[in-house]
């Protein structure tokens, strides 16, 4: 029997405190003062916030265990200057550490990081390994940070590379997950994630940088965006740019989650991708949060999905269990010391 490990949960409904604190941050950056002190919450208030949701919905759909990071549309590395980023991804991330030493057995840790526009990546470096210290297991990078205008380098570029280094060295993986749109052109769910996504693998297709950092792991989520809809296209594209096969060049180090709101997208997932390659997440609760009327399911009941493949019971306790402890070495490491 597998753990159901889900790869991909956020931390959507948080204390009062936090958001109000967050407005109040935002507000003195514009103004030109100093924000008020972060307000004291409770174990209590975080309680309630993740038994009213989170671990609700973890019980009634029958996963195990959640990897968990702060709310992706609410990282928004682009609000204010290095410093004001910096603080709101400690505040974060501190949060998560409270819900993860609360609810031990349910849910482990992954970072935001401070990655504003104009900065470099030392601050990011820094939170990382604060992150790692306290238990942490991965990281959320963002391609994107001015949120929704590309102007960053690709994840290729040596920019990121004294990122990965550090990543290479904690053994760990990262998200490629950008935050809120400030784009008028891209809605930030429906557009701007999927295009990220999409974006961020043809950059790892047009470079050469496991070939530099081949122990460097990314899941890129969403189903991997658009890119196994045209697979095709991509195997194409690598062989115009005369590079390996996409087996090779990417996907020893490439994985993409469940995050499909649909049975025929997750069929089509399975079948197109090496279920070697694919992680069982469902960013519940988040982007989609309804009923499909044509199941009378929720959207994001994604376990529903995998459960109904046609494979073999090995290859689905790859996608719930196995591949994410291949990929986070450190939560591995941590079932084992559970005995599990």
């Amino acid at each position: 029997m597998s753990l159901i490990i889900d790869c991909h949960g956020h931390y959507t409904v948080l204390p009062q405190g936090h958001d109000a604190w967050r407005e109040e941050q935002k507000a003195a950056f514009k103004a030109g003062t100093v924000p008020p002190p972060y307000p004291e919450i409770s174990d209590d208030e975080i309680r309630d916030t993740i038994e009213s949701n989170q671990l609700r919905l973890i019980k009634e759909r029958g996963a195990d265990l959640t990897i968990f990071s702060p709310r992706a549309s609410a990282m928004a590395p682009h609000v204010g200057d290095a410093e004001v980023a910096k603080e709101w991804a400690m505040r974060c991330n501190d949060l998560i550490a409270r819900v993860v030493g609360l609810f031990p057995e349910t849910f482990a840790g992954v970072c935001m990081l401070p990655q504003s526009p104009k900065a470099d990546m030392a601050n990011s470096i820094a939170e990382l390994e604060r992150c790692v210290g306290m238990g942490f297991i991965g990281c959320n990078l963002n391609p994107d940070p001015g949120g929704g205008h590309f102007q960053h380098p690709p994840l290729t570029d040596r920019y990121w590379y004294p990122f990965y280094e550090k990543m290479v060295e904690l053994d760990v993986p990262a998200m490629i997950h950008v935050s809120g749109s400030c784009n008028p052109a891209m809605h930030a769910t429906g557009g701007y994630y999927i295009a990220a996504d999409t974006i961020a693998f043809m950059q790892l297709l047009e470079g050469d940088l496991f070939r530099d950092f081949p122990a460097l792991r990314f899941i890129i989520p969403h189903g991997g965006g658009a890119v196994p809809y045209h697979w095709g296209r991509y195997r194409g594209l690598a062989d115009m740019l005369k590079k390996p096969s996409l087996d090779t060049h990417l996907m020893n180090n490439i994985f993409f989650d469940t995050c499909v709101y649909h049975q025929p997208g997750i069929d089509l997932l399975a079948d197109v991708i090496d279920n070697k390659n694919i992680l069982f997440g469902s960013e519940m609760v988040g982007a989609v949060r309804g009923i499909d009327p044509t199941t009378g399911h929720y959207f994001d009941d994604t376990k529903r999905y995998v459960d109904a493949l046609d494979i073999s019971e090995a290859e689905r306790h790859a996608i719930f269990e196995g591949n994410a402890r291949r990929v986070f070495p450190r939560l591995d490491a941590q079932l084992k010391a559970r005995g599990l």
